[in-house]
């Protein structure tokens, strides 16, 4: 393996680690420390990937926004079948969906030095939509709608992102129930707007 592919491998397993650590141990806990610890790698050589935790963090969020890119690429279906995949992605992980989200808002409000990486992210994004807006459009003809597509798909954003901080209170889940019915609900609830 030549030296740029081992590069692009010790970045991944870096990216992959870092992922799991923030998760488990949330914003603040997640140190460059530990994360070197974890890898076995010396502090210095974390540096080579990123310059700072916000760039890591912010990679994270690309990498992210990338692979729901990659699989509603990979995924072409009907409107229905995106949405409840879009929901599910998010409703799954709701610790990931809500960690991120608040460490986007963070970034974005004092991170400097990020406006490269952010306009990698908000351009992943724009492809997605790109391949969402005309299948809403469908969608929402189909229904006989009167509700705009920017309306339709900010309320679909509005109850995924509460939806997972739902699912990801630890008050609100001893009343929850079964935590299926409340994506299930969530999601008929968007099929139905």
């Amino acid at each position: 393996m030549d030296r740029q592919a081992q590069f692009k491998a010790r970045e991944t397993l870096i990216f992959d680690v870092a992922e799991r650590l923030l998760l488990e141990s949330g914003d603040i806990g997640m140190t460059l420390d530990a994360l070197a610890l974890e890898l076995d790698l010396a502090k210095g050589t974390l540096y080579k990937h990123f310059q700072s935790k916000d760039e890591l963090y912010l990679h994270l969020l690309i990498r992210n926004e990338q692979s729901l890119l990659d699989m509603f690429t990979e995924n072409q279906g009907d409107f229905s079948s995106q949405l409840v995949f879009y929901m599910l992605h998010h409703l799954h992980n709701p610790e990931r969906t809500v960690l991120f989200h608040q460490i986007e808002e963070r970034l974005s409000a004092a991170g400097q030095g990020l406006g490269a990486l952010f306009s990698q992210l908000y351009r992943i994004r724009k492809q997605r939509l790109r391949l969402v807006v005309p299948l809403s459009e469908n969608y929402l003809t189909s229904q006989q709608s009167a509700m705009s597509v920017r309306d339709y798909l900010a309320a679909i954003w509005s109850m995924t992102q509460g939806g997972a901080a739902i699912l990801n209170s630890t008050f609100y889940q001893r009343y929850l129930g079964s935590r299926d019915t409340l994506r299930v609900t969530l999601i008929d609830q968007m099929l139905a707007l």
